[in-house]
């Protein structure tokens, strides 16, 4: 039992000391209009609903790292134009979960930034074109990528457009997005 005891503290001992390049904590959530569009030059899409949240870890005012889970819904009903085939898909109902790091230009007001990062989406995805057909359920590997910017004295507020590309279901999920981010520790 001591052994174990000496062993736990040890390691939240060392955990805290390697957790000081953190300068401050915030929790982040974006809702917005979500969009499904299938790598295929098709002229079609899916639109619906969009969430996630955020655990923010400021490392400086530059980079944050950033572990988050979301849900995404569209429903096939848009084209780019003309009438879209009753067989043509490009839909998603979908958990998704992983990490990102963003990189901001920390300006006063306005702070442009982008994000890169990798994770797992949980769901189903429907991609029905004339080259591919895949209506499948299950766990998929997708690549988080963002462009926005970060607004306010505080940088509190984010405009974003926000995609994850999915290899095995050939398509691009993503939402234009509005973010409020609120602090919850700082380590200074």
């Amino acid at each position: 039992m001591k052994k174990t005891l000496l062993i736990l503290f040890t390691l939240f001992g060392l955990t805290r000391v390697q957790a000081q390049f953190i300068s401050d904590e915030a929790i982040e959530v974006s809702v917005g209009y979500g969009l499904s569009v299938p790598y295929d030059e098709v002229g079609f899409y899916g639109t619906g609903y969009f969430a996630q949240g955020e655990y923010v870890l400021g490392i400086n005012e530059w980079v944050d790292l950033r572990p988050y889970a979301g849900y995404i819904f569209t429903e096939m009903n848009e084209s780019f134009g003309g009438p879209i085939k009753p067989e043509d898909k490009a839909t998603v109902n979908a958990f998704l979960f992983g990490g990102k790091a963003r990189l901001t230009l920390p300006t006063e007001w306005v702070a442009p930034y982008l994000e890169l990062g990798v994770g797992s989406t949980v769901g189903t995805f429907e991609t029905v074109t004339a080259k591919r057909k895949f209506e499948k359920s299950g766990i998929f590997l997708h690549f988080p990528v963002s462009v926005g910017f970060e607004l306010g004295p505080d940088h509190n507020v984010t405009l974003e457009l926000t995609g994850f590309l999915h290899n095995s279901p050939a398509q691009v999920t993503g939402a234009v997005a509005i973010g409020l981010s609120f602090p919850v520790g700082y380590y200074r």
